[in-house]
C-alpha cells in the first residue's frame, strides 16, 4: 500500500483517491497534523495552485463567510483552476451577493418541508419497491438497479419532467457524469451537459405557457423585484438541481449499504432499532462524506491559521477531512450509527448550504428504513467499483446478494 504523504498526495489526480479508504483517513490525519492549511502546486493550469484547508474549524470559517471568499469563479477544484465557471452569476451555487440570496429565497420556497411532503412519499413508496425488487432477486447491482433509480425519479417529480422523457434523462445525467469513470470521454460529457441544458430549455417554454405544481413552473413564472429570471438562470439551475441532487444521495445510499455489510454490529443496530433512522443517515452522510471538497476564490487578504491567503488565491475545503476531525468527532474512524451529535459538513454550510438537504435525507432515510424492514442479511456479491473523481467519493457498481427478512 503506497503511502499518501502530504508532500506526494496529487490532489487534482483522481486516481489518489482511489485508495482504500483507511489510506484516505490516514492521509487526511496527517494533512490536519503536519500541514492544515496546505499550498498545493499545480501545473499547466491557469492559477499556480491552491490552499488545502483541512481542519473542521478552518473549514467551517471558510463556509461561513461569503464576503472574503466568493464562489462566483467556481465552486470545484476542476472549474476554479481553469480560472471560472461559465454559470457564475447565475447559477445558484457559483453566485454571491444580493443575487444568491434573491436566488436562494425562491429555491428555499420549492425545497420547503411542507412543499415536499407528496415527493416525500413518493421517495418512500419507490424505494421500498425497489428494495423489495431486488430481494426478491436475490443478487443485485445496488448502485445500478436500487440506488440511481431513487434520486432521479425524484428530481423529476420536482421538476416536472414528463414521464417519457425520464428515461432520456437518467441517460444524459450519468453521460454528463461519466468522467465518474477511468477512459471516459470529457468531450461525451460536455456534449450530455449541453443536450441538458437545451432540454430544459424547452421544458421551460412549455411551463411559461402551462405552469403546473412543479419547481420548474415556480422558476419560469417568478420574479425576482418585478424581473422574470433569464433563461440562463433558469436552465443553470434547473442542471445544479439534477446534479447536486443526484449525488449526494444516491452515493450516499450506495457507500451507506457498503459500510453496512463491513460493520455487522451497525447493520444489527439498524435493524433491532437499537439506534434511529435519523442518526443513521448522519453517520452514513458523515462516513461516505460523498462530496470530497468544495472551492472558493479569497477576494481580499486573509489569515488562516496562520498562513496568509492572498487575494485571488484558490483555496478548497475538504469536507473529507473535517468530517473526520479528532477535535469534533470522537474516534472518527470507527462507524456509528448511533454518533450524536451529527455535525458533519456532507452538505456543505453557511450561504451555500445545500437547499436539497431536507430531501437528500428523506430519500437516504427511505433507502435504510426499506433495507431494515426487507432484507436479513446483505453479502458482497463482487468487487464494488470506485469512481474515478478528484471531487465525488463513492462507487458506480455494488454487486450484492440480499436475503429476505420474511
Amino acid at each position: 500500500m503506497t503511502t499518501l504523504t502530504v508532500e506526494c498526495a496529487d490532489l487534482t489526480d483522481p486516481q489518489t483517491f482511489l485508495a482504500a479508504d483507511a489510506e484516505l483517513v490516514e492521509m487526511w490525519r496527517r494533512f490536519r497534523s503536519a500541514s492544515p492549511v496546505h499550498w498545493h502546486e499545480v501545473e499547466d493550469r491557469a492559477v499556480p495552485g491552491f490552499w488545502v484547508l483541512s481542519r473542521y474549524r478552518d473549514v467551517m470559517e471558510v463556509y461561513r463567510d461569503n464576503k472574503r471568499f466568493t464562489s462566483e469563479y467556481g465552486n470545484v477544484l476542476a472549474t476554479l483552476l481553469e480560472g471560472g465557471d461559465s454559470a457564475a452569476g447565475k447559477m445558484l451555487a457559483v453566485t454571491d451577493g444580493q443575487r444568491h440570496r434573491e436566488l436562494r429565497n425562491l429555491m428555499l420556497k420549492a425545497f420547503a418541508p411542507r412543499v415536499l411532503e407528496p415527493v416525500v412519499a413518493g421517495v418512500r413508496e419507490r424505494t421500498d419497491q425497489l428494495v423489495r425488487s431486488a430481494v426478491e432477486a436475490g443478487d443485485c447491482d445496488f448502485a445500478k438497479d436500487v440506488a440511481e433509480h431513487i434520486p432521479m425519479a425524484t428530481i423529476a417529480d420536482l421538476l416536472g419532467v414528463p414521464a417519457g422523457d425520464r428515461d432520456d434523462l437518467l441517460v444524459l445525467t450519468k453521460e454528463a457524469l461519466s468522467t465518474e469513470d477511468e477512459g471516459s470521454s470529457a468531450d461525451e460529457a460536455i456534449v450530455a451537459r449541453n443536450e441538458l441544458l437545451f432540454y430544459f430549455a424547452e421544458l421551460a417554454a412549455v411551463r411559461r405557457k402551462d405552469p403546473r405544481d412543479d419547481v420548474l413552473s415556480i422558476l419560469t413564472t417568478s420574479t425576482i423585484n418585478g424581473e422574470p429570471l433569464t433563461e440562463q438562470e433558469i436552465i443553470f439551475n434547473c442542471y445544479s438541481i439534477i446534479i447536486g441532487g443526484d449525488e449526494t444521495s444516491r452515493l450516499s445510499m450506495i457507500s451507506g449499504v457498503r459500510a453496512l455489510m463491513e460493520h455487522p454490529e451497525q447493520w444489527r443496530r439498524l435493524k433491532s432499532g437499537e439506534v434511529t433512522v435519523d442518526s443513521a443517515v448522519e453517520e452514513v452522510l458523515r462516513w461516505v462524506s460523498p462530496a470530497m471538497h468544495f472551492g472558493r476564490r479569497v477576494r481580499e487578504d486573509v489569515e488562516i491559521g496562520g498562513r496568509l491567503l492572498r487575494a485571488g488565491d484558490v483555496v478548497t475545503l475538504w469536507n473529507s477531512s473535517a468530517n473526520y476531525d479528532e477535535d469534533l468527532f470522537a474516534d472518527p474512524g470507527s462507524f456509528d450509527l448511533g454518533r450524536t451529535p451529527g455535525k458533519h459538513v456532507a452538505f456543505g454550510y453557511g450561504p451555500h448550504f445545500c437547499p436539497g438537504a431536507y430531501l437528500g435525507r428523506a430519500e437516504i432515510a427511505a433507502m435504510l428504513s426499506a433495507l431494515r424492514t426487507h432484507v436479513a442479511e446483505a453479502v458482497p456479491n463482487g468487487p464494488a467499483r470506485p469512481i474515478h473523481s478528484n471531487f465525488l467519493h463513492g462507487y458506480s457498481s455494488l454487486p450484492v446478494s440480499l436475503s429476505s427478512a420474511r
